[in-house]
């Protein structure tokens, strides 16, 4: 591939592609080197079996499908965590300027990479998994913008519950929600049905009855009028 006022680079193809007009190469926060071409993919065809599927994009489960799958990203392991809490109270000592911290800060940098690889790989895999079984895809038409916007307030208006406001943001990014259903629709145009998500996560699979107190906790559903027992992600929301 030839550089404008660079020259000829090598590269290696992560997958086919055809008919590219134009690219763009970029550094990532790991030192990583990418280039990018601009292709307009083809839709991937359905089964054409009229099969539907609910999706419910959770935290704990990132995606619940109303076949009865959990699916959940593959982040990073109990030990590349406890890394990553290392360099970061490293980097928190470091001096600023000085070498330590910015090997410690290439560090971090890799092992977010590395989640974020991970995590754009499971999405791509899933929803192509998805596109491919099914000919609709109903997902709740969730706001993920507002849902992720800080709590932090204001010096007047100070908010509340910040730490763990903070902790369902993170907690929605790192699952890809948004990434989940933008490659669906890029995949399968026309075929993804926005779902209304009011009351989703509160109705009862097996008699309908609607009550906040059934949320037992972010992974349990206990239906307060019938005693239906199963996996929150399993609601109304992922059988639509």
């Amino acid at each position: 591939m030839r550089i404008p006022k660079v020259g000829w680079v090598r590269f290696h193809w992560s997958r086919p592609v055809e008919q590219a007009k134009s690219f763009r190469v970029s550094r990532d926060a790991a030192g990583r080197w990418h280039v990018a071409f601009a292709v307009i993919p083809q839709p991937i065809p359905g089964p054409g079996t009229g099969e539907i599927v609910g999706v419910d994009r959770g935290v704990t489960v990132s995606a619940a499908l109303s076949t009865g799958d959990l699916l959940v990203v593959p982040l990073l392991s109990a030990a590349e965590k406890k890394r990553l809490v290392r360099l970061r109270r490293t980097l928190a000592r470091a001096k600023r300027g000085s070498k330590r911290r910015g090997k410690t800060k290439t560090a971090i940098a890799k092992l977010k990479a590395r989640e974020g690889d991970r995590r754009k790989d499971w999405v791509e895999k899933t929803s192509t998994d998805l596109v491919r079984r099914f000919d609709v895809i109903a997902v709740e038409d969730l706001k993920i913008s507002n849902m992720t916007r800080s709590a932090r307030g204001t010096l007047e208006v100070p908010g509340t519950n910040v730490r763990q406001k903070a902790g369902l943001n993170q907690g929605i990014l790192a699952n890809g929600w948004g990434q989940l259903v933008t490659r669906t629709e890029h995949k399968a145009p026309g075929r993804v049905q926005m779902v209304d998500p009011r009351y989703t996560s509160q109705t009862c699979n097996a008699c309908g009855h609607i009550a906040r107190e059934s949320r037992e906790s972010q992974a349990l559903f206990r239906c307060v009028a019938c005693e239906h027992r199963d996996h929150a992600a399993r609601t109304p929301s992922s059988t639509s």
